[in-house]
């Protein structure tokens, strides 16, 4: 039978305070695992220790090299080790044509978006191939399997995490440690009314007409929620979805187009 819990998990969230990263956050937690969160926002951490009972938190920035290091410090000291990472840190991005973005904008959402991913697994990797095994969750996007126009440095970064998805799982396959990447599609919440309403004023139609046609594009016609997300995320980190590596599973109600 399946075994879908996390007792015992050492865990790490990246932007673990606030949507998709608090579901996460939440949802391992609820199965079992020990759990730390990082994020920028102290306020929203504070609101996540109240959330979840003995979470560890740590404002770090992912983007910054030093950030990871001092997060990666505490999850030691905190957790005493490490299981399973959960890259989940990212930002939308600027909505503007390319020759209106500016250079300072793409590289900080590739910067969060893809680098941040790569320092921090440049420093849980040690520590999973010291248990002998562990698991990584990198949180791509649909826009990592679709072209996005107007969104390209967005794209572009989501792109990069399933290359780098499918590179460390053949990498580290050897060592007991599963990579998988997770794509969400239109999930619910504050982050995807920003995008859409910008997307909106950007081509001079209404929020609710811009909203009919996101939704248009997914075969079921409808969002879907972050604990759908966090659901599979469990899957993964879980005994249940220990020989599931190098794939891309998306979480999108099938998103056919964006």
């Amino acid at each position: 039978m399946a075994d879908f819990n996390a007792t015992g998990q050492r865990v790490l969230v990246t932007a673990g305070a606030s949507g998709i990263g608090l579901a996460i956050a939440r949802t391992l937690a609820g199965a079992g695992a020990r759990v730390h969160v990082c994020d920028v926002d102290e306020g929203a951490l504070a609101a996540c220790r109240d959330a979840i009972p003995g979470v560890g938190t740590t404002v770090a920035d992912v983007s910054d090299d030093a950030a990871v290091d001092r997060l990666f410090d505490d999850v030691q000291a905190g957790l005493g080790g490490l299981d399973v990472l959960v890259n989940n840190a990212g930002i939308a991005g600027p909505t503007a044509a390319i020759e209106d973005i500016s250079p300072a904008d793409w590289r900080r959402c590739i910067d969060i978006d893809l680098t941040g991913m790569f320092l921090c697994a440049r420093r849980a990797v040690p520590m999973l191939k010291k248990e002998g095994a562990g698991a990584i969750v990198n949180m791509s996007s649909v826009a990592g399997r679709l072209g996005y126009a107007f969104r390209t440095p967005y794209a572009a970064a989501k792109w990069g995490v399933i290359g780098l998805t499918e590179s460390l799982a053949r990498e580290l396959g050897p060592s007991g440690i599963s990579v998988n990447a997770v794509l969400p599609g239109i999930v619910a919440g504050p982050r995807i009314e920003k995008v859409i309403g910008a997307r909106a004023d950007q081509v001079g139609v209404s929020y609710a007409e811009m909203e009919k046609e996101y939704l248009a594009k997914a075969s079921l016609r409808r969002m879907v929620s972050a604990d759908d997300v966090a659901a599979m995320v469990l899957f993964l980190a879980s005994p249940a979805g220990r020989n599931v590596s190098g794939q891309s599973l998306s979480v999108c109600a099938n998103v056919e187009t964006l």
